[in-house]
């Protein structure tokens, strides 16, 4: 069987070259190698190419064989890793909690220690006829959620 470690430097070698990063690596019965990647920029099909050919390049098919798949992180996909939450900063997110609590709104913030969603409600204010926009801010360790997707919008 091929070693996850030997892919991750191999894939790790090529995704310096564009500040690219690993989200998820599996290699999986009968060599079926699979690795998702993004970056701090749109990932494009030329980069995806790279790291795939420098896998494909520096395995040996003789000795094993093995089926290799590599492809960006989708706009639809949950984020894995901190960096996705670096570079979504300023989008609109839905997060759901170890609770089942949903939370919709803006990423404002993200470190290494957790993240902040800034989301907005209409709420009937005593006194008044008219709805107000109220505002909360949402504070989260990455430990204390399930998922956060990015929002998708074609407005």
């Amino acid at each position: 069987m091929i070693e996850e470690k030997h892919i991750r430097k191999l894939a790790e070698e090529r995704l310096a070259t564009f500040d690219g990063f690993i989200v998820e690596l599996t290699v999986g019965v009968g060599n079926n190698i699979k690795i998702l990647i993004d970056a701090d920029h749109s990932v494009t099909i030329s980069e995806c190419m790279s790291v795939s050919r420098n896998v494909e390049h520096n395995l040996d098919r003789e000795v094993e064989d093995f089926s290799l798949e590599v492809s960006s992180a989708g706009l639809d996909q949950p984020f894995k890793h901190i960096r996705q939450y670096l570079k979504n900063v300023n989008r609109e997110v839905k997060v759901l909690d170890n609770e089942d609590h949903k939370f919709e709104g803006v990423l404002t913030s993200a470190d290494e220690n957790g993240f902040t969603v800034l989301s907005k409600r209409k709420e009937r204010i005593e006194g008044r006829k008219a709805k107000q926009w109220i505002e909360e801010l949402h504070t989260f360790k990455y430990s204390d959620v399930k998922q956060t997707k990015v929002i998708l919008s074609f407005k």
